[in-house]
């Protein structure tokens, strides 16, 4: 069953259908990571912990909230490299959980790091000109294929082809002349050699990689001084939606299905009544979808679309209403009101800062984090005693306020990462570490 986009608006679900797989990964707490390799393995995603890099670490003070100027905590980490880029790739997330830092720009940040894989790229080099010759030889085969086709001319006419026995006419008028070698046979076992070298090659690549992560460590940095929950596994699975149910509409309403299932344009339709009913529907429709999972703490969607929390200004900018003619306010204008649809508009989202190329949604937080949060660092810090030093620091923060009678917590309701497009990094100096646009939409 092909996947389907779930943006359009929808009142209720139908009980008799299966559920229809969406294109979103879900992300879900999977226990605790205990062993020290697999912390130190940036292939494995992560909520909370310390995070781990694909080079040499960037500078701790690189991630800072913008408001206290604090070391801010990692919430989570993704191993996310695109099939199409030679770079090892991983997304990382920090937050700040000061009360005075809620509702601020600058107390959610977001990077990515890069590092340029040399075996992959080769890879990828030799998989695309396997490509360019398939593609030769098909246009080849269609092109022989084309001109084996054309009439046969006429033996007796003064314009015909002479052939290389002018008195041997049989092989041209009933079509005998020998069937041209099979380009395709050499091409296809060819390409399962390629495919078992391939095999090999990404079993070693594993072996080298592993060797080279195992080897990096954060002892003695200063990312071991920086605050942290503590280290979850984060598992992915398919999203799952049961299907709209099909309901009876009143007459003179109409219901556009066209764009039902086509995935990437993100409309919603909001019916005109609705207008009328002070409800944050997008909320609404929020609390609705994620329903469904309400364990997910990250919601994964390359290039898809954004789920938002509520009817903000986040929301507004990045699902602009439609424009339209002024509704009838007088008794004999009185009409029924066609439905509004609100789509989503990646160009509203500023472009990246580095080369100049577009921004896409890449995947967003959820308010289950928060609480999956909140729950390991309280198990964290029951494995462990409390120095004197740190006893001495947790009573200044709670008579700063900032303790567990203080406001501390983090606020949002749903934290939207946007990233660039082409994935640009520095291949001369073997990789990156650039930050990338997160919109918060707060808890009010």
């Amino acid at each position: 069953m092909p996947p389907r986009n779930d943006d359009d608006w929808s009142d209720s679900d139908d009980d008799d259908v299966s559920d229809i797989e969406t294109n979103v990964q879900i992300g879900l707490p999977d226990g605790p990571i205990e062993s020290s390799e697999e912390l130190r393995d940036p292939r494995v995603s992560r909520i909370g912990g310390h995070p781990a890099f694909l080079n040499p670490p960037p500078p701790a003070s690189s991630v800072k909230c913008k408001n206290c100027g604090d070391p801010i905590s990692l919430l989570v980490q993704v191993w996310c490299p695109l099939d199409e880029s030679p770079n090892d790739r991983a997304l990382y997330v920090w937050g700040c959980a000061r009360g005075a830092c809620q509702k601020k720009d600058g107390s959610v940040r977001a990077w990515r790091h890069l590092r340029y894989n040399k075996k992959y790229a080769e890879k990828l080099a030799k998989n695309a000109e396997r490509r360019k010759t398939k593609e030769e030889t098909e246009r080849k085969a269609i092109e022989e294929a084309a001109r084996r086709s054309q009439p046969k001319t006429n033996p007796f006419s003064m314009k015909a082809t002479a052939a290389p026995n002018p008195f041997d006419l049989g092989s041209q008028v009933f079509g005998d002349a020998p069937a041209p070698a099979k380009e395709n046979d050499a091409s296809s076992s060819s390409d399962e050699a390629v495919s078992d070298e391939e095999d090999v090659e990404e079993s070693q690549d594993d072996t080298d990689i592993a060797a080279r992560l195992a080897s990096t460590t954060l002892d003695d940095s200063p990312w071991q001084e920086t605050p942290a929950y503590g280290a979850l596994y984060l598992s992915t699975t398919s999203e799952y939606l049961p299907p709209a149910k099909k309901v009876k509409l009143p007459k003179g309403v109409e219901v556009n299905e066209d764009d039902e299932g086509k995935g990437k344009d993100g409309g919603w339709a909001l019916e005109g009544y609705e207008n009328s009913i002070e409800v944050d529907h997008a909320f609404e429709r929020f609390t609705k979808r994620v329903g469904y999972e309400g364990e997910q703490c990250i919601r994964y969607e390359l290039g898809g679309t954004p789920l938002p929390f509520a009817s903000d200004a986040v929301f507004d900018k990045l699902f602009p209403a439609p424009t339209g003619p002024p509704l009838p306010v007088t008794k004999p204008d009185f009409m029924v009101v066609p439905a509004q649809k609100r789509t989503y508009t990646p160009s509203s989202v500023p472009a990246c800062p580095h080369c100049g190329g577009p921004r896409v949604f890449e995947c967003q937080l959820m308010p289950n984090l928060i609480n999956v949060l909140r729950a390991s660092t309280k198990t964290d810090e029951g494995k462990k005693k409390l120095s004197d030093e740190e006893r001495r620091q947790q009573i200044m923060k709670e008579l700063k306020g900032e303790g567990a009678g203080g406001r501390v917590g983090m606020e949002w309701g749903t934290c939207m990462v946007f990233s660039c497009q082409k994935d640009c990094s520095d291949e001369a100096a073997g990789g990156c570490w650039r930050e990338e646009l997160v919109l918060v939409q707060w808890d009010d």
